[in-house]
């Protein structure tokens, strides 16, 4: 191969280098990050405030690969599935229009490469439990990854604010319940 078809295979490669940098849907703030070794290699940190949930925020740590080990690799365009999420109630907690189902709903997406694989973060509502279940995973095109991460925000105790009222069968919506007529206290 010549030397000029080898730059150019480099200068393409750190075009789309930069472009898989500025990928993605990131609702997130920079937070810090740590280099993990001589090749420029980081574990980034994020803070990510829930959209819907104010007085709640998460912090997700994900592997962020340097050009030297992309191109040592071989492997340009995609970063490791790895992450972690750790969330808290940082005061008063005012709860908006929330999907209560099973599946719950994504609150942060990364690309974590050119076009397939990305990283996610999803809300679940546990009702039973009266938690707020935050779950960070990698969701690829094919051959999903099973690495993922798990916080839970117990709502019990903390000063809750539910803006549509209380999903129907949790504990909030029943203590929120008018009593029973006739369980005054001295009723008979």
């Amino acid at each position: 191969m010549s030397m000029l078809k080898r730059f150019a295979s480099l200068g393409l490669a750190l075009v789309l280098t930069g472009a898989l940098a500025a990928c993605g849907n990131n609702n997130g703030t920079d937070v810090g990050r740590v280099g993990v070794d001589w090749t420029g290699n980081d574990i980034n940190v994020e803070a990510v405030a829930d959209p819907e949930i104010k007085g709640v925020v998460c912090h997700v740590a994900y592997f962020n690969r340097s050009l030297i080990d992309r191109l040592q690799q071989g492997n340009w365009f995609e970063d490791p599935s790895y992450s972690a999420v750790d969330c808290a109630a940082a005061g008063p907690v005012t709860i908006g229009n929330i999907n209560t189902n099973k599946g719950g709903e994504e609150i942060f997406q990364q690309s974590r490469s050119l076009i397939w694989k990305s990283l996610r973060v999803s809300r679940i509502y546990d009702a039973e439990n009266n938690s707020l279940v935050y779950l960070a995973h990698s969701r690829e095109l094919q051959q999903g990854s099973g690495k993922m991460s798990l916080s839970v925000v117990p709502l019990t105790g903390l000063d809750v604010t539910w803006t549509n009222g209380a999903p129907k069968g949790s504990p909030a919506a029943a203590a929120a319940a008018p009593a029973p007529a006739g369980a005054a206290a001295g009723g008979i």
